[in-house]
């Protein structure tokens, strides 16, 4: 495909991250994402057309508001980074085939997942309502092989995360265990698997680095759903290969 192609994607990747923000940010709180518009959350300065340029906007204006100069978080500007970057890389990873329908679908869901549960740890019924349906008609036009992978893979995304939730006594929140079900209706039940391994890792490891630089302290929550986002992004770009590579290893 040509270089335009993938610029336009890039392009359109942070718009869409940029509304994905909106989207992370108001769902839990229970606001409109279509009004008001976005404003600065310290002077309320609605943002111009020119404030909202993703990314670019923040650079131009050295991470700062316009009108009070207090800092802007650079967490905004990084999703619509990665978001552009996802959806830009997808074709190469997937190709241009109808899985890519499925693959931006499941990057959209994350990311939203990920803005929500870093600000609030929540994760919307709202949005897994919304792409519980849309995953569903994706994977009937586009199966798994075989086609009843998207059935068990939600069944067993599902009941992971509650039987752990049920041993540790509420150690995995509800928001966790839906959303692995609809992860599993994306993905199959063995890359739904080696997603809550990888989550696992990643989560352990941040909650580790966490502690050490003292931002989270022992016995407190924190959020699980970025660590799902990147295990399963992983797990789906990557993990039919990294099974492969594992069961070299072991030898079957």
């Amino acid at each position: 495909m040509s270089f335009i192609y993938y610029l336009f994607i890039f392009f359109y990747g942070l718009l869409l991250g940029s509304f994905f923000n909106v989207v992370g940010l108001r769902i839990p709180a229970g606001q409109s994402i279509v009004r008001p518009r976005s404003a600065c959350p310290t002077c309320k300065h609605q943002l111009t057309a020119i404030e909202l340029i993703p990314v670019f906007s923040y650079i131009l204006q050295r991470g700062k508001c316009r009108n009070c100069k207090t800092h802007i978080s650079p967490i905004y500007a990084s999703i619509e980074f990665a978001t552009a970057i996802l959806f830009t890389i997808s074709p190469l990873l997937v190709g241009w085939s109808k899985e890519l329908i499925i693959a931006w679908t499941l990057i959209s869901l994350l990311v939203i997942i990920f803005v929500s549960d870093i600000t609030y740890m929540i994760i919307p019924d709202k949005v897994l309502f919304f792409f519980t349906p849309l995953l569903i008609i994706e994977r009937i036009y586009v199966p798994l092989e075989p086609w009843w992978d998207m059935i068990t893979g939600c069944i067993v995304g599902f009941l992971l995360l509650y039987f752990i939730a049920v041993v540790s006594k509420g150690g995995m929140g509800g928001g966790d265990i839906k959303l692995y079900a609809v992860i599993g209706l994306a993905i199959g039940w063995k890359l739904v698997l080696l997603s809550f391994f990888l989550a696992t890792l990643i989560g352990t490891f941040l909650g580790l680095i966490g502690i050490a630089i003292g931002k989270v302290k022992k016995g407190k929550p924190m959020p699980f759903g970025p660590a799902i986002v990147v295990g399963t992004l992983i797990a789906y770009f990557w993990g039919h290969n990294l099974i492969a590579m594992y069961i070299d290893l072991i030898g079957f």
